[in-house]
């Protein structure tokens, strides 16, 4: 969407592109999905070309593959090296992706869901939540997911979720089904 004044390049909308789809292949999104074209929708767009940052705002929904992010507003900054930080905002900003193999889709929200591809580190700040269709349910005021150590942190300040308690429900993994033997010595006569 152009708006009269604004450099509005598709540079700008290949750079939030590159970064959620550096999220998608690390840490939000199958495999499969790295390769399949983003979208964006939005009500606006503005590109500032000169200080590397975009903004898109307005219902802002992207899409790659089997990864959705929902939020109000997401603001693009790319550094001098090439990286790209991204933040999501919303009430709340939230995103669903498959994972890989049989694992399902996992859930999330907060109010703001920051992520640094440098760092390869996704950040999900006030009433952050995380589910997997497994059950799995882990909530805070704060959730830090490093893909790089492939390690979560979890932290309550009691002031967005009025506790200063994390909340985790882990489920236990199913065992597949084995068929019961028939009773020996039994059988039915009609």
């Amino acid at each position: 969407m152009r708006h009269p004044g604004n450099s509005t390049r598709p540079a700008a909308a290949l750079g939030l592109a590159a970064m959620w789809a550096l999220a998608a292949g690390s840490a939000l999104a199958e495999r499969a999905d790295r390769d399949k074209p983003i979208n964006i929708e939005s009500e606006s767009m503005i590109s500032d070309e000169a200080k590397k940052i975009s903004t898109f705002e307005g219902k802002v929904v992207l899409t790659q593959g089997s990864l959705i992010i929902r939020a109000d507003r997401i603001v693009v900054r790319q550094d001098g090296d090439g990286f790209y930080h991204g933040v999501a905002s919303g009430k709340p900003a939230a995103f669903r992706h498959k994972q890989d193999g049989p694992g399902g889709y996992i859930d999330g929200e907060a109010l703001r869901i920051e992520y640094d591809n440098k760092l390869e580190r996704v950040e999900f700040f006030n009433s952050a939540r995380l589910r997997r269709d497994s059950g799995d349910d882990i909530r805070g005021d704060f959730i830090s997911y490093d893909a790089k150590t492939e390690r979560f942190t979890v932290k309550s300040t009691g002031e967005a979720s009025g506790t200063d308690r994390v909340r985790a429900t882990i489920m236990p993994k199913k065992q597949a089904e084995t068929p019961t033997p028939p009773v020996s010595g039994t059988s039915r006569q009609d």
